[in-house]
């Protein structure tokens, strides 16, 4: 779909925060180290979730886009009780990269850190093209 039409203001900005996102998790991996770049890591995945959940859905209400991201990043996390995510790890660097490998509690405050922060930032921009007096984009329908 191109960047025109229904939803494709919100599918360029959700594209071009995915990218980003991506981007800002490579540098933070690359300047930091420790928990600065776990928990930092933890919540821009989960906005990385937000984003493309927007870009393949870009009606989608900011809260509801922040609970789907919320609940795929806690089930991912959960599953990591079982052995499956660490087995996955072992064979593919792109399955430790989405599944990771060991639970770790504190990673389901941050991932919430990542949906708020992604809900904030859209429904901030929302409110404020309206406020500017310009059209607000088709998907702030239902917010």
């Amino acid at each position: 779909m191109s960047g025109r039409g229904e939803g494709g203001g919100t599918r360029l900005w959700a594209a071009l925060a995915a990218l980003a996102t991506v981007a800002g998790g490579l540098g933070l991996r690359a300047v930091t180290t420790g928990d600065v770049a776990k928990y930092g890591g933890d919540a821009l995945y989960t906005l990385l979730v937000f984003a493309l959940v927007l870009l393949a859905a870009p009606r989608t209400p900011p809260v509801r886009a922040a609970a789907l991201a919320l609940a795929v990043s806690w089930g991912v996390e959960f599953l990591q009780l079982s052995s499956v995510p660490a087995e996955l790890s072992r064979r593919s660097t792109a399955a430790r990269l989405v599944l990771g490998s060991t639970f770790n509690a504190p990673d389901l405050f941050w991932y919430a850190v990542g949906a708020s922060a992604g809900c904030l930032v859209v429904t901030y921009g929302r409110t404020r093209t309206l406020r500017d007096g310009r059209p607000a984009p088709s998907a702030s329908r239902g917010t």
